[in-house]
């Protein structure tokens, strides 16, 4: 069997105290090739222009590529004040030099919407995405999000909107290793794959169905999430794009050497393919 050689890059949720430039140093010492930016990391978040031509002119000074701005939420209850987010944000993945804006779904216990109400929802905010961001010539990376309570679970609703509105070059799947599992989803949909986010679960103790953002670390030998069986098919399948760290368990955004451990489980990812 080939080896596989998977390009990494870091969400900058692997530590969100770092400032983007930071981010994009530790992007270069540890030879990872590209970041993704956020809009929900306190006083680092990029959340202007002017932050997101400075992170964009340092990124492609160093080499980096701006994959994302992470997030659009909730993408798929589409409204004024939702199209207005939109617009600016795809003016900020534009002006950052970004190949394209996450875009997450409603998470809501209270929501009754019916399924067809909800794929309705989708193909709306997709329709409408793509004219925004079809002007600045940037990609959609819908997200799926495994919690029970969100409003768009699987890869399978999204591909099937994609499809229904013939929208497969605007738009591609984000593969969460974190929500697959989560979803309890067995289809991977590679070729409409266009970014894969990963962290790992260490916590016996927690369910899939109970597992929250504060339960993800970085992926290591204790993972119950199957990342490398997930990355193993994802890679066999033909995926060739950038797999990003991100982690959201405070255990990780507080730790002292950040670098090290991302290293170390890069490493354990690179030997257990």
């Amino acid at each position: 069997m080939v080896k596989q050689s998977p390009m990494f890059s870091l969400n900058h949720m692997v530590n969100p105290r770092w400032s983007p430039q930071q981010l994009i140093e530790a992007a270069v010492e540890m030879g990872v090739g590209a970041v993704e930016l956020r809009n929900d990391v306190g006083a680092n978040s990029i959340l202007d222009l002017d932050a997101a031509r400075r992170a964009g002119e340092l990124a492609h000074e160093m080499g980096i590529h701006v994959l994302s701005i992470n997030a659009l939420y909730p993408f798929n209850v589409w409204n004024d004040e939702r199209a207005s987010q939109a617009e600016a944000l795809a003016q900020q993945v534009y002006a950052a030099g970004g190949h394209g804006l996450v875009l997450c779904p409603l998470v809501d216990a209270d929501t009754n919407a019916s399924g067809k109400e909800k794929q309705a929802n989708l193909e709306q905010a997709l329709s409408a995405l793509d004219i925004i961001l079809g002007r600045y010539n940037i990609q959609g990376f819908v997200e799926p999000l495994g919690f029970p309570i969100s409003t768009l679970r699987t890869k399978r609703e999204v591909v099937d909107a994609i499809k229904a509105l013939n929208l497969g070059s605007r738009f591609s799947l984000v593969h969460d290793t974190f929500h697959h599992k989560g979803a309890g989803e067995t289809e991977f949909f590679t070729e409409s794959t266009g970014l894969v986010h990963i962290s790992g679960l260490d916590d016996s103790n927690i369910t899939f169905e109970d597992m929250l953002d504060d339960h993800r670390v970085l992926v290591g030998g204790r993972d119950r999430l199957d990342n490398v069986a997930q990355l193993r098919q994802l890679l066999s399948e033909g995926y060739e794009g950038y797999i990003s760290f991100e982690p959201f368990a405070k255990s990780v955004h507080t730790l002292e050497d950040p670098i090290a451990e991302l290293r170390d489980s890069m490493a354990f990812i690179q030997s257990s393919l």
